[in-house]
């Protein structure tokens, strides 16, 4: 039990040093590019260098946690290995990886100088303080949070534990299901201990306990946190960025199957302390819980070469329990605990990761729900009953929210002008005949909180290019109303004319830029047709759902090429996720026959919208139809049309969670009585978030659609304004 005195921690040095170039696995050296494992992280590679191997009588086996300590080494913390002594391993990390090894080993004491045992210390999370003269180590055994001095491996301090925490019957933690997880912020203010199951009155979700305090000094409880896992997981593992941002580690094994190892993105940004909540199982509100994003799936990596002593979806998977993050925070450690099994391996890995901040709202502008404009009575058609507080028919025309939203001058990136257009009124053909379709043009003021309005132009067929009947067939101007077109997303063209995508065709729109129609509505080469379609034919059955149209359209940099996107997949479709992007040639006035498939997450979401970001990317909404609480899924993605895999399928990376927008400085309040998704953390949690226009450098701009006057997705029992937001989003155009 020999014990050496730990290296300082370089401030400077960055661990990702050692991968100037990238790290082989065990014979193997995947390219860049093949060892993608999803849009924000890469495999640099693997090492089993380590596995079944020995140090001074004992085994190197049951690595639980991970702590880098220069730009060439780390520590590792042993589990519980029967009543073997309880130890830290320090490790050498060379250039390559192939070579690591064990160089030095520390024995773990109590205060009185007895070692520590797997009998009374199972060693899972492990910091190392700055300074490089102290670390802290969990033990889920009871559980604990303990200091101990590297150059004796003394014990030299405990951190208080709540006594709910504890392992029945004294608490209501499960056995082995506790301080699975311990990482410190940068500064170490805050530490954080995360339970790897729940509590036995929480139901399925977990806590993850802030400790405030400093390096070399005491820890008290501060928070808690309410951390829901994927089904069948548990959280093994935490890194603390700062700025309430953390990674967390979930892992989970199935019998003859393997294991499942999963990284996200969480943000406690804006979260409530849950430590006065009896159980997390009452928790309604999804702002309650932290925010998580897929970082990566283990499985989704190239295997590169490695081998599985037992059934794994991906050899390259093992019982991953450690992880560490390097100082400038772009490559992530991760290692295996092998349980001290032959049928487990003990895998070093290194990631290459991107991890951008979280986005921040800039601006926010409001226009009243009630905005009713010039024109005819509207509303007529529909049920005279109150909704939200709001009885038809209306005194006018309402704006319903905006479902597309351009520069008001084309080229334009300020977001100061715009020319934002509603949809088809009421949102069915039958009750929207007295709807006029309009393209409002709108200056958002973001200081004082509100949309002015500066005109508008109306849709109109005064030179009959329309082939089919419509609601003012035989007036002068032939004004469009919401019976004839459900008009969704809007694009300038090379020439100045606008092209409309639109839902019953579903077809293309080309006007002018004061809105009158141009030629006939062009529908789809394809023969997709919704059940709204005038072109269908007696006895043709569609083959698109009904609002499943063109919600996006997209413009090419130079206004020649068009990308109208189905909101929805076509009902004949096997694969439900599909979401088809056409090019239609504006030159030629044709669709090309080029397409490409946009995968949304789940069959039932929705894709609200896209811009083009540069070059052949876009930036696209991806979105539920929940609202207020039921909102889960409102998110902004980046896609590119030059990245298209086999098939056509394109790539997605996720730029911005809607939900869970920063709001440092105020910009959302102060709330209005009632108001629901305003703060420290900004929600967007309308129901149909539609426009989405990038800006300069890393600003979007957002919009909805009210639905007017049915969602109340902000105050309850009242309409939805229509809203505007800028936000930043760190990493926009990497």
């Amino acid at each position: 039990m020999h014990s050496l005195r730990r290296p300082a921690i370089a401030a400077a040095a960055a661990i990702a040093a050692l991968l100037s170039a990238p790290i082989p696995a065990d014979g193997a050296t995947p390219s860049r590019e093949a060892a993608r494992c999803s849009a924000d992280a890469s495999l640099l590679g693997f090492s089993d260098s380590l596995d079944k191997t020995t140090f001074e009588g004992t085994a190197v086996a049951g690595l639980s946690a991970l702590a880098l300590t220069s730009q060439s080494r780390a520590l590792a913390l042993v589990d519980n290995i029967g009543t073997t002594p309880a130890r830290l391993y320090d490790l050498n990390l060379t250039r390559d990886l192939r070579s690591a090894r064990v160089s030095g080993m520390t024995t773990l004491l109590r205060p009185d100088g007895v070692p520590y045992t797997g009998a009374d210390f199972d060693g899972e999370g492990l910091v190392a303080e700055r300074g490089g003269r102290t670390v802290l180590a969990s033990s889920e055994r009871e559980p604990s949070i303990r200091r101990f001095r590297l150059s004796d491996g003394r014990e030299v301090a405990s951190f208080p534990v709540p006594d709910r925490f504890r392992v029945g019957p004294g608490g209501q933690a499960a056995v082995n299901q506790t301080f699975e997880a311990l990482a410190a912020t940068p500064d170490g203010r805050a530490l954080y201990a995360g339970m790897e199951g729940p509590l036995s009155a929480d139901g399925p979700g977990l806590r993850i306990l802030r400790y405030a305090g400093a390096h070399g000094r005491d820890y008290a409880p501060a928070a808690q946190y309410a951390y829901r896992p994927d089904a069948g997981l548990g959280l093994v593992e935490l890194v603390a960025l700062g700025d309430d941002q953390l990674i967390a580690l979930e892992r989970g094994f199935t019998a003859g199957v393997g294991n499942t190892v999963r990284l996200y993105r969480v943000s406690a940004t804006g979260v409530p302390d849950v430590s006065g909540v009896a159980s997390l199982s009452t928790l309604t509100d999804p702002r309650a819980w932290l925010g998580k994003r897929l970082l990566l799936d283990l499985a989704d990596c190239p295997p590169s070469g490695a081998t599985a002593k037992q059934p794994q979806p991906n050899p390259l998977l093992d019982n991953v329990e450690g992880m560490a993050l390097s100082e400038d925070r772009r490559t992530l450690y991760l290692v295996s605990d092998d349980n001290n099994n032959p049928a487990q391996v003990t895998r070093l890995y290194g990631l290459r990761v991107r991890l951008p901040g979280q986005a921040r709202l800039s601006g926010r502008a409001l226009l009243p729900a009630t905005a009713y404009q010039p024109g005819p009575v509207s509303g007529t058609q529909l049920p005279p009953a109150t909704v939200n507080g709001v009885t038809p028919p209306f005194p006018g025309q309402p704006i319903p929210g905006f479902s597309a939203v351009i520069p008001a001058v084309p080229g334009s990136h300020s977001g100061n002008r715009l020319l934002a257009m509603p949809d088809n009124g009421f949102g069915a053909k039958n009750n929207s005949a007295d709807f006029l379709l309009r393209a409002y043009v709108i200056e958002p003021d973001h200081r004082r909180g509100k949309i002015d309005l500066r005109g508008h132009i109306s849709f109109r067929d005064p030179d009959r290019k329309v082939p089919f009947p419509i609601v003012n067939q035989d007036t002068a101007d032939r004004l469009l109303t919401g019976a004839d077109f459900d008009v969704e997303s809007l694009a300038w063209d090379a020439r100045g004319d606008l092209w409309v995508g639109e839902e019953f065709g579903p077809y293309l729109l080309h006007v002018d830029r004061t809105g009158k129609v141009l030629e006939a509505p062009i529908p789809l080469p394809d023969g997709t047709k919704s059940p709204q379609s005038p072109d269908l034919a007696p006895g043709e059955r569609p083959t698109l759902p009904a609002s499943g149209g063109f919600e996006a359209l997209a413009a090419s940099r130079n206004g020649w090429t068009l990308y109208p996107i189905l909101e929805r997949a076509k009902t004949g479709d096997p694969d439900q996720r599909r979401r088809v992007v056409y090019e239609f040639d504006v030159r030629a006035r044709a669709y090309t026959g080029r397409t490409w498939t946009f995968r949304v997450d789940d069959p039932g979401l929705f894709v609200g919208d896209a811009s083009l970001l540069d070059g052949n990317r876009l930036l696209l909404i991806e979105r539920d139809n929940g609202m207020g609480t039921t909102a889960l899924v409102k998110r902004l993605i980046v896609t590119d049309l030059d990245a298209a895999g086999p098939g056509g399928v394109l790539p997605r990376r996720t730029v911005a969670d809607l939900l869970r927008i920063a709001d440092p400085r105020g910009v959302s309040t102060p709330a209005r009585p009632g108001e629901y998704g305003v703060g420290p953390l900004f929600s967007f949690p309308l129901q149909s978030v539609e426009s989405v226009l990038p800006l300069h450098g890393e600003r979007v701009l957002v919009a909805n659609d009210n639905n007017f006057p049915g969602n109340d997705g902000r105050i309850p029992g009242r309409p939805d304004d229509t809203e505007v937001i800028v936000i930043d989003v760190p990493g926009l155009r990497d």
